[in-house]
């Protein structure tokens, strides 16, 4: 814009300059042109009382002399020599002798003035005052540079007036495109000062208010879910109650357990929804600063903001659903690798993306059926796999749609994805080896371990197994 506004001040003020130019310049060269000429007419007038008083030519030559010294005033007496170099054509000098004609007119090399006397016996003298092209042009070359000089200083001025105009809008819009860039990250304290042009602070009064109205929104959104997460306290409450019931039975000490875990990732979720702050990467509570400092080490390879062995919450959460696997005959495995798999996560959420792709084992596929879960250590990334031997995922790409698979929110994939996302990493969806859907998710590696990988670690394999009944 910058550049747009000093081309068009520049384009506008150059054809006025030289509109004016142009007139400018010829005009100075005619007023000079005439000012010569009647000079030379005005010296050849002067000489002619002198003739009617004498024909002496040393009285003429100093008269002459007088009143030009450059000797370019000659007098032609009837039948004698010219008193002076003489530069007029005879044909010229000719006719205003005979004609008694006064002569003013251009010749090669300048512009002779030929003026005739009628002297005593009805004889003609002629005064010739000649005067060459470099006086018909002097001062001429010096007047065009000032005017030159004073067209470059009018147009860089305007130049740069519309520069510093246009700086003064760029800066401001640029201002306005990075906070909405940053607000676009998840910092919501991101605020403008408007300035510039009044179109200008309209807009950064409308993207402050936007930004207060997103932040409010998210908050009603946060206590709202802080509520409805708190509602389900009655029949958590009930189910304590119900296992307490239970107790002496081989499932109280099971269905404690479950209700246990259910009212730890309860409590977890109301402490994170009425925590008063931004939104992270996967929707958990997360200040500004830090989730903008987080996205910052992504890029340049900083440890900083949450971080978890990938490793260690796979294992906690395949063992939690290592017991619905139990009483619903299904068979799964379990295999990790030794290495660090630290990644750029919180714990809640990796374990968001366990229970979301195991969760979805158990919704789409019928009791009995086998699953595995894994995780592989690669060079830049950690990669989650599970796989199971049901019927698979017809149309992968339409999965990772929300709302768009058949009998599915596809809420649970799409976790898994964003979560992949944040780290840089991916997600694929394939047919396994088990005859069922293949789910990879791959998180990229912390920075702190992308630069030395180590020596690759043994990988331990577990399995449950549903017991004998």
């Amino acid at each position: 814009m910058r550049r747009s506004l000093a081309g068009v001040a520049l384009a506008v003020t150059s054809m006025v300059a030289l509109s004016f130019l142009i007139p400018l310049g010829a005009l100075v060269m005619s007023l000079v042109k005439e000012q010569s000429v009647t000079a030379a007419e005005q010296r050849a007038a002067a000489l002619a009382p002198v003739l009617t008083l004498t024909t002496d030519p040393s009285a003429l030559r100093e008269s002459a002399a007088g009143l030009d010294a450059t000797e370019h005033l000659v007098v032609h007496l009837p039948d004698a020599q010219p008193l002076g170099d003489s530069q007029a054509p005879a044909k010229l000098l000719e006719r205003a002798q005979q004609g008694r004609e006064s002569i003013s007119q251009a010749i090669p090399g300048g512009w002779i003035c030929l003026q005739p006397v009628v002297l005593r016996g009805d004889r003609v003298a002629v005064i010739e005052n000649f005067v060459p092209d470099e006086d018909l042009t002097r001062g001429v070359k010096s007047s065009w540079a000032m005017m030159l000089l004073l067209a470059v200083g009018l147009v860089g001025g305007s130049v740069l007036v519309a520069d510093r105009l246009g700086a003064k809008v760029v800066r401001s819009s640029k201002k306005l495109a990075q906070a909405s860039h940053t607000l676009g990250q998840g910092n919501l304290d991101t605020r403008v000062e408007p300035m510039g042009p009044k179109e200008l602070r309209d807009a950064g009064d409308a993207f402050n208010a936007m930004a207060h109205r997103m932040t409010e929104l998210l908050a009603i959104e946060r206590e709202l879910v802080a509520d409805l997460s708190h509602r389900l306290r009655t029949p958590l409450t009930a189910l304590h109650l119900a296992s307490e019931r239970m107790a002496g039975t081989p499932e109280s000490a099971r269905v404690e357990a479950a209700v246990h875990a259910l009212e730890t990732e309860l409590q977890a979720i109301i402490t994170a929804a009425r925590t008063p702050l931004a939104v992270g990467p996967m929707g958990h509570g997360m200040r500004s600063a830090e989730t903008s400092t987080v996205q910052q080490a992504a890029v340049t390879g900083q440890t900083a903001g949450p971080r978890c062995e990938t490793a260690d919450v796979v294992r906690r959460r395949t063992a939690f659903w290592a017991v619905l696997a139990e009483q619903q005959s299904r068979s799964c495995t379990l295999d990790i690798t030794q290495e660090p798999t630290a990644v750029s996560l919180s714990d809640d959420d990796i374990a968001a993306v366990v229970d979301a792709l195991i969760g979805n084992v158990f919704s789409h596929t019928p009791p009995g059926t086998s699953f595995g879960v894994s995780v592989v250590r690669t060079a830049q990334a950690v990669e989650l796999v599970v796989e199971d031997s049901g019927p698979g995922i017809p149309e992968p790409d339409r999965a990772l749609s929300r709302g768009s698979s058949t009998g599915s929110s596809g809420l649970g994939l799409d976790i898994a994805r964003r979560a992949a996302a944040v780290t840089g990493g991916t997600m694929r969806i394939a047919h396994g080896p088990r005859g069922g859907a293949h789910i990879t998710v791959a998180f990229a590696l912390a920075p702190s371990l992308r630069q030395d990988r180590g020596p690759r670690g043994s990988r331990r394999r577990t399995g449950w197994w549903p017991r004998k009944r």
